[in-house]
């Protein structure tokens, strides 16, 4: 009744401040968790909640000594805390002086994005360098779980030295496509379709066709690297863009999976010089 009666008794003017209120301690625990995710502070949350569900759980069934045991815990688990995560405190509150709890959320994506470029150009140039053959599928809309069971799982985080190892000749794991999912190498040594369209030009082996025929059947993109020639390719919506300079693969990469440019502008442009150097 009390936080009825508190309710009812609010002005407009106090409505919008205790709403504001709401919203801004929302906001600032979202950037805390945002701050926490991949550290080891997200096991640390698990287990506070699980000692509370316990402490709960004691209270209803009068479980005295270990009601007595968890509140222990509570009352010495912050000091502990404090302790065990003095690395992660202090960069929350490097990160505030500098200003950084409280960025744009563009500005992390932007930050990944950038990231994730740059893993790829510096693994594709050097593969291409040397004439590593490569095969990397990049899921957008359309699901690739069909071809990701056909390979090895990973899970692994995407960076240029795991993409380089694992297309080494004569490894494992060398012989198929890569498939990503976001930041995520998801699995390895997939098997892809093969595009069965007869105006393939002939001097084109069975990583090109592979990555031909899975952008003719989905969104995906496709990064290919010639065994033969060490020439870079890129294949979406059904168009090969072929001899890509690496900046010319950085550039179009980055167009295809984070622009917002109609790919249809691009494909007239990238085609036709790979057509011209064919």
């Amino acid at each position: 009744m009390q936080i009825i009666e508190q309710f009812t008794d609010l002005t407009p003017v106090n409505f919008v401040f205790n709403f504001l209120d709401v919203l801004l301690v929302w906001y600032v625990l979202y950037k805390v968790l945002t701050l926490i995710q991949g550290t080891k502070a997200v096991q640390l949350l698990k287990g506070i909640f699980v000692i509370i569900i316990a402490k709960i759980v004691t209270q209803i069934f009068g479980l005295n000594t270990l009601d007595w045991l968890l509140q222990e815990v509570i009352d010495w688990g912050f000091l502990a805390i404090i302790i065990i995560f003095q690395p992660e405190i202090r960069r929350a509150l490097e990160q505030i002086g500098r200003g950084k709890l409280f960025q744009r959320t563009t500005s992390q994506q932007d930050e990944e994005q950038n990231r994730l470029i740059e893993a790829m150009k510096k693994s594709v140039s050097y593969m291409a360098k040397r004439r590593i053959g490569a095969l990397i599928s990049i899921e957008k809309e359309t699901g690739l779980n069909e071809y990701i069971e056909t390979g090895i799982k990973m899970n692994a985080d995407v960076s240029s030295e795991l993409l380089i190892n694992i297309f080494i000749p004569n490894t494992p794991l060398h012989d198929g496509a890569v498939i990503m999912q976001k930041d995520k190498v998801t699995a390895a040594a997939c098997y892809l379709p093969l595009s069965e369209s007869p105006f393939i030009s002939k001097e084109l082996g069975t990583r090109h066709r592979a990555a031909l025929g899975l952008s003719e059947v989905t969104d995906a993109i496709t990064i290919v690297v010639s065994e033969e020639t060490g020439a870079v390719s890129i294949t979406v919506n059904g168009n090969l863009h072929r001899n890509l300079a690496i900046d010319e693969f950085e550039t179009l990469l980055r167009k295809v999976w984070f622009g917002s440019e109609q790919e249809s502008d691009l494909a007239s442009k990238w085609t036709w010089r790979g057509k011209k150097n064919g």
